[in-house]
């Protein structure tokens, strides 16, 4: 499994970069490939989707557009190329906050996403996105944790984004649970 590429951006495509490394180029499926800069070298965030037909690489400018790609193709009925248009089409606190509020109509607004699949996004993902004070996707597993306490989303949305994500997940259930107690 890779986790990233570092290398030279040599072409882009409408709908994935060519980046060059040790003179091998790797074909990398990305939201918006324009948000590269070509023949510079550049950090690419990987997802690497194998299927019996396929091995793909999806790439990410950023480490919070790869986790929301993750969670959106575990949505039952969306697939890797869905996910890449939603995150196209859509910013990252467009997307979380729509599905947070059950905005429907926000998600319909998506090429290719009707009443059904939006319904089915926000079944399967509200409340496991939660995002921190510096527009970041935080621990989802420290969340879920909170949550099966019993705490509220709201709570739980402003302790987290104080709790040092470096720390074992045991010990930040800790120090969130002390922050939740004050």
């Amino acid at each position: 499994m890779y986790d990233y590429f570092k290398g030279k951006i040599t072409k882009q495509f409408t709908n994935y970069i060519v980046i060059e490394i040790q003179g091998i180029g790797y074909r990398v499926y990305t939201p918006n490939p324009y948000r590269f800069k070509e023949n510079e070298e550049e950090t690419v965030y990987l997802y690497n989707h194998v299927r019996e037909d396929e091995n793909s690489l999806y790439g990410f400018a950023t480490e919070d557009e790869r986790e929301l790609f993750l969670k959106l193709i575990d949505v039952k009925g969306l697939g890797a190329k869905m996910a890449l248009t939603i995150l196209a089409t859509s910013s990252i606190n467009g997307i979380v906050d729509a599905i947070d509020r059950e905005n429907i109509l926000y998600l319909k607004k998506i090429p290719k996403i009707g009443e059904k699949l939006a319904r089915q996004i926000i079944l399967d993902l509200k409340g496991k996105l939660v995002m921190s004070e510096n527009n970041t996707i935080v621990n989802d597993e420290l969340t879920l944790a909170l949550e099966s306490f019993g705490y509220k989303t709201n709570d739980i949305r402003n302790v987290v984004s104080k709790v040092d994500m470096s720390l074992p997940i045991e010990m930040q259930i800790k120090e969130a649970l002390r922050l939740l107690l004050k």
